[in-house]
């Protein structure tokens, strides 16, 4: 069963203004579904019908299985979560009070519920003994926003509405809370509908994004294959002709994506290694320390000149471009940019798993665009090597 449902949902205002024209569709339990799209185009409109801030003119909307028509309005509001740009804190009250209002407004005893609003300010990076005493004009931006998204879970709602809730902080807190929300979902699988005029944003939260045309959803899909197969010309143009570079944001590294390059440890003989690399004609290796892993690497050249008695360890520098497996490409194209380096080493965990190379970040891409276009799996799609990796 859907945990919230749509069924040729309209909504007409009496000036004859369309906001919203049949609209039909689910959002599974656990599912982070993203509205995106240009001013006036009914996302927010969608959002503010689930809770009955705004009511439907048409079609049924279902929470749980339930028609949401028949629900008391103020109890509906009272059991979904609901975040916004402007955060909406009670500035008389102190930061701890504002994050245990809904629980105390639903009957728990205030004891219980401030001991809520205490482990949900941890779960979202404030401190309660620092913040809680606070009140709200006391905080940055980025820490109300902290405080809306722990008041919006405090009753602990299975459902999260969130409305541009990032959209009134810089670029940097903005990626941070966006970083720090993802980490809160993947513990707590809310389901949840977030609204976003940014396509970026939509593109890194989603596991499905719809991009509304006017009143109506053009594609209903994840962001990967929006990216790499819009359902449309207007898709095709709202997502912008550098798609394939916005994939990088949802296209993860892969073991299969990797290059395995020699290894040598710390403590081996550098004549040894010398020789091995120059049985396998390569320029370089890849450092493992006793432990087997990650250390950095070393040039053949600099090993050659530690004489006959010298270890790795001599000629060995530390590599600070690592990303884990399964991070996005674009975080492996940021860190190459930032070390000024021609390769990432890719771990799981501590493990080295292998390296990733500019031509392999572009071959992992172009094989995520044919699977999306190709409707398949990305293992299955096979790219011709635009070069090898030159160890």
């Amino acid at each position: 069963m859907a945990a919230i449902g749509f069924e040729n949902v309209g909504k007409r205002y009496p000036d004859g203004t369309v906001a919203v024209r049949d609209l039909s569709f689910e959002v599974a339990e656990g599912e982070l579904v993203t509205l995106v799209g240009p001013s006036g185009c009914g996302k927010t409109t969608t959002m503010k019908m689930v809770n009955r801030l705004i009511d439907p003119t048409s079609g049924t909307i279902r929470l749980g299985g339930e028609d949401i028509a028949a629900a008391d309005p103020v109890q509906l509001r009272r059991s979904i979560g609901y975040v916004i740009q402007q955060v909406g804190l009670f500035p008389h009250r102190t930061v701890l009070d504002n994050a245990a209002a809904v629980p105390v407004l639903m009957g728990r005893p205030r004891r219980e519920a401030r001991k809520r609003a205490a482990e949900l300010l941890e779960l979202v990076g404030l401190d309660p003994a620092v913040h809680g005493p606070r009140y709200p004009e006391q905080l940055s931006g980025g820490q109300r926003q902290r405080v809306g998204v722990a008041r919006a879970l405090a009753a602990d709602p299975p459902v999260l509405l969130m409305d541009e809730p990032f959209g009134a902080v810089d670029p940097v807190v903005r990626e941070r809370l966006q970083t720090e929300f993802l980490g809160l979902q993947r513990s707590l699988h809310k389901t949840v509908l977030f609204v976003t005029h940014d396509l970026e944003e939509a593109v890194r939260l989603g596991d499905r994004m719809a991009v509304y045309g006017q009143g109506a959803i053009e594609q209903l899909d994840t962001p990967s294959t929006v990216l790499g197969a819009p359902a449309n010309p207007y898709v095709a143009d709202f997502v912008g002709a550098d798609r394939a570079l916005k994939r990088l944001s949802v296209t993860s590294i892969e073991p299969d994506d990797l290059e395995q390059p020699p290894t040598v440890r710390l403590d081996d003989p550098a004549p040894r290694a010398v020789a091995a690399m120059s049985a396998e004609d390569v320029r370089w290796s890849v450092v493992l320390d006793d432990a087997g892993e990650l250390h950095g690497f070393v040039f053949r050249d600099d090993l050659e000149g530690l004489g006959e008695d010298g270890k790795v360890r001599g000629a060995a520098r530390r590599m600070e471009a690592w990303v884990p497996v399964g991070a996005p490409l674009k975080q492996a194209f940021s860190v190459m940019l930032q070390h000024d380096a021609g390769w990432v080493a890719v771990l799981d965990g501590a493990r080295f798993l292998g390296v990733l190379t500019p031509a392999l970040l572009h071959e992992a891409l172009r094989a995520s665009i044919g699977a999306a276009e190709e409707g398949t799996e990305r293992a299955r799609v096979t790219v011709e090597s635009v070069s090898a990796a030159a160890f």
